[in-house]
């Protein structure tokens, strides 16, 4: 069951009129984890699923782990967290996804090398859009 961004929405109407002072919700296919107050808390990596590269071989795919506005760097003007060529590691962040003014840090969840990336930046993504191939 995927969320939508409506139920996103009511989720955190819902955190905002209560006296909870943190929440987790877990699905096999979602996490969020809430905290009213303190530091913004990580998301999960996303899930990566294999794929075919375009150039060839197995690859895989770091995939949305939310719907939202796909961010390549920090900032407008700065330099992007990753591009094609560039090493990663399972905790590297490669990109931010933007829902609801909230910035979110996507992490890799995989080693390899990136060799394309899938997401137009500044553009909205859908929950489990392609944002970007590694190859190990």
């Amino acid at each position: 069951m995927a969320l939508t961004e409506a139920d996103v929405r009511e989720i955190l109407r819902l955190i905002d009129e209560s006296e909870l002072d943190e929440l987790r919700i877990e699905t096999d296919e979602f996490k969020l984890h809430v905290v009213r107050g303190g530091a913004a808390v990580a998301p999960e990596p996303a899930a990566a699923t294999p794929a075919a590269a375009a150039s060839g071989g197995p690859a895989e795919t770091i995939a949305a782990p939310m719907p939202g506005t796909f961010y390549r760097a920090e900032g407008p003007g700065m330099a992007p967290f990753v591009d094609v060529g560039a090493r990663v590691e399972p905790d590297t962040v490669v990109c931010l996804i933007e829902i609801m003014k909230m910035m979110n840090s996507v992490q890799a969840g995989v080693s390899g090398t990136i060799v394309e990336v899938c997401a137009e930046d500044a553009q909205l993504v859908g929950d489990g859009a392609p944002l970007f191939r590694v190859r190990a």
